[in-house]
């Protein structure tokens, strides 16, 4: 306290009605990073004051009424923490609530502080029998401990909470493990108030004398907290009420009275104090508090004031003060002379940078009312008059209680019109003039981007939503080739998080990340949970579709069960009004360091980095420096993303194009990414402001950034034409990062002076804000040429939107806009790297997986089940496998019935796969499995669907079920390896099996018996069951489905199907078996004796002999083990 030291501020609690008196201050208390005081009154409400004249900053009701007053304040980084008797209360600065936690064992709680975990966790305390340990992060209890007294104040000094009691002693308590390791008695009564600091513990309190009752004490007991033992006291004879340690003096307190003497004194040196007097006018003191500074304190009285004591050239609050959000001063408008014959145009619009709150998101925005409906003209024509009014004949052109859509007229299309289901394509083939001409017209509107049209602001219809329409047949009626006409593949929408598409697409155009997941996923990894390898299978899977529509369902149902995704918020349907854009940012960052880590699980004794490391990771490392004794440690990092950074001087001066910072120059920023944050030094041994700088050691093959918009300067520097480059060029040299692009590149590249590794831009995931009642969705702009084979490829940008695909102008690709395009995820390749497709994978596939037996059950018979001999069965191209499997439903399909009675499927059912039989289809074990696996589901399962599947309730779940379970990964790898070992797969209607599966198989490895036995002009094709009887004279099914016999049958018909083709009569024997058909509805007769069929269904028929039975004319042959042979000659 220096000479000039005086009152600054006075002021008064608002009062909680009219005609009230100023509230009573209950607990102050000042910030430790912000130039605030903080306050609380005896109903529950906070309020905040601003820098040395304390003006009003923030005020809200922290606690109920009823709670009483509020105890005590904690700050943290994040907010203010708040205690009252029965609530704990956390809140901003700007006083929005972050949780508000009650609890019914919140008895009297007075007190509370920070745990050895420092700002994420309080101990909260009272008079009453219990504390509590609260997550700061979360506001909620994470344990509950047994109270050794009644605790009034709670301080916290280096590795030791002090805690007041009630009795007027002090309980030591661990920070760590919250035991009393030392009892200190102080007064006789109880303490008044209380304060650690350093080495020291200073209290006041009551004694009870023989006729005046409780007395102050006219002494300051002091403790060591170093040695935990008990000092001599400080004499203060007018009665020592309030006790705070100075923040910067370790060994100087300041104790004052309640009639407002102050003493300064050293506790090392208590002879010669330093003696001040407050005037209080009558009244006495209720609170004191010295600011972190050590610049100002702080007294309240019974008169309902605050005093602000300080030096006026020297007061400040904390330390090192943070800068204070204020709102926006609104500008003052502009003077005009008013008149009555001013002009209204005169007024004009305020200018605005971001849209206005009244521009409500288009999807948000909805039709009320509608304009009433024509009347029908033939009531008119027959109306006749009457007393109250006209009446007609009802025409009944309508269904009862139907009602006519009178916007539907109006409205037009915004989005998408979704094209013919493909039955309805082939029944109106006829008369196609009119559906040609509506195709082609929005053909047009797709194809439709020419130059001229790449500056337009209204947003074309190619990035609209996309949505799929389901018939009656399901989504394999859908037209997805109307979408698509590229021999790139898209990705289906009607799974959970299908808003990572875009990303995943961006993989698989990126040459270094395609070839080591690939690589990876040949390997002999078993993980059930690795991404790396579901996205190996997707990548293969695009390839090999080349054009036809997939669906990532399987990788996004490994990532949705990880817990980690879960508590990162990056699952939708957990973070439903967190934007996209926020959303695959998180996603990029969190898919490219879980792939680096599975693909290092595969070596983990490597002591350099992997390879996957070596193209994603970008090695630095940090140098933090204390900004107060300039103490410096050095730590290494690494980053998977960078973040971009804008700098608000350059980003700002948007009359200016020479100020604008290029993208080399944020890149750059951003990379090397400067701040000073607040750290621990341990030579200061506490939290400083720490000085970081970044030095980059290694950058990597693959630059993925994060576009960060956040503001609208951000925006603006994007819809800047040209400025990101297509190019850029990247030096370390010494620790330093450089980059450039454009006429600077091209300069260091003729020089050759520097090693210099130039990038080129893969691709662009954009955020896309289209059209009305359209919600926001996310495409990729990607140039597929680097992902070329062809080293002559030139550049061409494609778009994905989903399963809509499109070439596009590399103009168009890179144009943003910010009212409805920005990129969120950019991808940048070293461009040495251009046209290295590796597909060495291919001869390395580990097949080991095929030859062994996984299970700890006993291995089924030889005659049921044998596996593949590794020497003398190993599959190859052209070997033949007859493929069946059998699914389960785990999710219903979501059906909207609308109001003319029809039904509309919103989305399917959702299948999983629950059995898959694989049996040999040549040799000498022809028909024999090798591959008979049940899947283990962790999921709720909607219907087993038994009668179709034979699957039963606790076959799948690995704690009932009798057969040998495997995971869903264990499965797929061993059809996914038969594919690519070029083996042919023989099945019955295989399209809906590898759907559901996941898989595609190319179309010459597939022998679908339903397309071999089909004449596409009768418009029908044949089960399984039917065929079998007709054919082969079999019955199958008769119980329940069963795979194998599945398999097997259709391994039967294909051999049937080569004795016709060799024979020349299988239109003849198509034709019969048509014919018989129709006979018996298509379904195979229940039971069968001799030549004869028996009574077929629930009807009684009956059907007559047939005259001529179905069998190969010319050449015979039977089904067999030995002998049998492979038609692939």
């Amino acid at each position: 306290m220096e000479a000039d030291w005086d009152q600054l501020t006075v002021i008064q609690l608002p009062s909680q009605g009219l005609h009230q008196p100023p509230s009573q201050v209950t607990t102050f208390a000042f910030d430790t990073s912000q130039e605030l005081l903080w306050t609380g009154n005896e109903f529950g409400r906070v309020t905040s004051f601003y820098g040395p004249q304390l003006e009003r900053y923030t005020a809200y009701r922290g606690h109920p009424a009823t709670n009483g007053p509020v105890k005590q304040f904690l700050f943290t980084e994040k907010g203010v923490l708040s205690v009252a008797k029965q609530s704990v209360h956390f809140s901003i600065r700007r006083g929005l609530t972050q949780w508000h936690l009650t609890n019914d064992e919140f008895k009297d709680l007075r007190c509370m502080n920070f745990t050895s975990k420092g700002t994420r966790e309080i101990l909260v305390g009272g008079c009453q029998g219990n504390m509590f340990k609260i997550d700061v992060e979360k506001g909620t209890i994470t344990d509950t401990l047994p109270a050794d007294a009644h605790y009034t104040i709670m301080k916290r000094a280096g590795q030791y909470l002090c805690a007041a009691t009630s009795t007027g002693s002090v309980h030591i308590l661990d920070s760590g493990s919250l035991k009393v390791i030392k009892v200190f008695e102080g007064h006789t009564g109880t303490i008044n108030d209380m304060d650690a600091k350093g080495d020291f513990l200073a209290t006041c309190g009551w004694s009870p004398r023989q006729q005046y009752g409780f007395m102050l004490d006219p002494f300051t007991n002091v403790f060591s907290l170093k040695t935990l033992k008990q000092l001599p006291p400080i004499p203060f004879h007018t009665g020592a009420a309030f006790v705070r340690m100075h923040p910067r003096m370790s060994t100087t307190a300041i104790i004052a009275s309640q009639n407002g003497q102050m003493q300064v004194i050293d506790l090392m040196n208590p002879d010669s104090p330093s003696l001040r007097q407050v005037y209080l006018n009558d009244a006495y003191l209720t609170g004191f508090e010295m600011a972190p500074s050590g610049e100002a304190f702080a007294l309240s009285h019974t008169g309902g004031s605050i005093q602000l004591w300080g030096s006026p050239s020297k007061v400040h609050f904390p330390e090192y003060s943070n800068p204070t959000e204020f709102p926006d001063t609104p500008a003052p408008p502009p003077a005009m002379d008013w008149s009555l014959d001013t002009p209204l145009s005169t007024v004009g619009m305020p200018y605005y940078r971001e849209p206005l709150l009244s521009s409500l998101p288009s999807h948000m925005v909805f039709d009320v009312g509608a304009p009433p409906p024509k009347i029908d003209p033939q009531i008119v024509k027959t109306m006749t008059r009457s007393e109250i009014g006209h009446f007609a004949k009802n025409p009944r052109t309508k269904r009862r209680y139907q009602v006519e859509n009178t916007r539907q007229g109006d409205r037009t299309s915004d989005s998408l019109t979704a094209p013919k289901f493909l039955s309805e394509k082939a029944r109106a083939a006829q008369s196609a003039s009119e559906s040609d001409a509506k195709t082609a017209e929005t053909m047009e509107l797709l194809t439709d981007m020419h130059l001229d049209d790449v500056t337009r602001k209204d947003v074309p219809a190619m990035y609209g939503n996309v949505e799929i329409k389901y018939s009656k047949f399901g989504v394999d009626d859908f037209d997805f080739a109307y979408y698509n006409q590229t021999p790139f593949s898209g990705l289906e929408t009607h799974i959970a998080n299908s808003y990572a598409n875009p990303l995943l697409q961006l993989c698989r155009f990126t040459p270094l990340i395609r070839n080591l997941a690939l690589r990876h996923t040949a390997s002999p990894c078993l993980y059930e949970t690795c991404l790396l390898c579901e996205l190996g299978f997707l990548i293969d899977m695009l390839e090999k579709a080349a054009g036809l529509n997939c669906q990532a369902s399987n990788f996004l149902k490994t990532f949705s069960g990880l817990s980690v995704a879960q508590s990162l918020q990056l699952l939708e349907e957990l973070s439903p009004n967190q934007p996209l854009a926020t959303m695959i940012q998180k996603f990029t960052r969190f898919l490219l360091d879980k792939i680096s880590e599975e693909y290092r699980r595969m070596s983990p004794n490597l002591s350099m980095p992997s390879a996957m490391e070596q193209i994603l990771e970008t090695q630095t490392r940090s140098n933090m420096r204390c900004a107060s004794c300039h103490n410096e440690t050095v730590k290494g990092a690494r980053a998977f993303v960078h973040d971009l950074q804008y700098s608000p001087k350059h980003v700002g001066q948007k009359n200016s194009r020479a100020t604008r910072p290029s993208f080399s120059q944020v890149l750059k920023t951003s990379v090397e990414q400067q701040d000073a944050p607040k750290g621990w030094c341990n030579k200061c041994n506490r939290y400083q402001h720490m000085i970081t700088k970044k030095t980059v050691h290694a950058i990597p093959g693959v630059l993925m950034i994060n576009a960060n918009i956040n503001n609208h300067d951000a925006k603006l520097l994007w819809s800047t034409p040209n400025w990101l480059p297509r190019e850029i060029g990247i030096i370390v040299e010494q620790g330093q990062f450089y980059c450039f692009e454009g006429q600077d590149l091209q300069i260091h590249l003729q020089r050759g002076a520097y090693n210099i590794m130039v990038y080129e831009l893969i691709g662009v995931v954009a955020d896309i804000n289209s059209g009305e009642r359209q919600k926001p969705h996310l495409v990729s702009m990607i140039n597929t040429a680097p992902s070329s084979k062809d080293p002559s490829a030139e550049d061409k940008w494609h778009l994905f939107n989903d399963f809509l695909v499109r070439p596009i102008p590399k103009e168009e690709a890179l144009r943003f806009d910010p009212s409805w395009k920005l990129p969120s995820v950019l991808t940048y390749q070293v461009k040495a790297a251009r046209h290295q497709i590796d597909d060495s994978w291919k001869d390395h596939l580990d097949t080991q997986i095929l030859y062994r037996w996984w299970s700890s059950n006993p291995e089924p018979p030889a005659d049921k089940f044998k596996l593949l001999d590794s020497t003398t069965e190993v599959p190859r191209p052209g070997y033949p496998v007859a493929i069946d499997a059998e699914f389960i439903r785990l999710q219903a399909e979501e059906i909207e019935m609308k109001a003319d009675g029809t039904r509309e499927t919103i989305r399917p059912d959702r299948k999983g796969l629950a059995r898959v039989s694989v049996c040999r289809g040549a040799g000498e074990h022809a028909g024999l499995p090798f591959i008979d696996d049940y899947i283990a589901v962790a999921e709720t399962v909607v219907d087993y669907l038994t009668a179709f599947s034979g699957i039963s309730p606790g076959d799948l779940d690995r704690s009932t079920s009798p057969h040998a379970l495997v995971s869903l990964k264990h499965a797929y790898k061993k059809l996914w390896l038969l594919s690519n070992l070029g083996c042919v797969f023989v099945g019955h209607s295989l399209a809906n099996d590898f759907r559901t599966i996941n898989i595609h198989i190319p179309k010459k490895q597939v022998v679908d018996t339903v397309n071999l036995f089909f004449k596409p002009s009768l418009h029908r094709k044949l089960n399984l069951k039917f065929l079998a009887w007709c054919v082969l004279k079999e019955k199958i099914q008769e119980d329940t489905h069963d795979s194998v016999e599945d398999a097997t049958t259709a391994l039967k018909l294909w051999r049937k199907y080569q004795e016709f083709v060799d024979a020349g009569v299988l239109e003849q024997m198509l034709d019969d078996i048509y014919a018989k058909g129709r006979e018996v509805g298509f379904k195979a007769p229940g039971s069968w004796n001799g030549n004869r069929l028996s009574n077929y269904g629930n009807g009684g028929r009956y059907t007559p002999e047939l005259e001529r039975t179905v069998a190969t004319p010319v050449k015979k042959s039977t089904f067999g083990r030995i002998g049998f042979r492979s038609p692939l000659r």
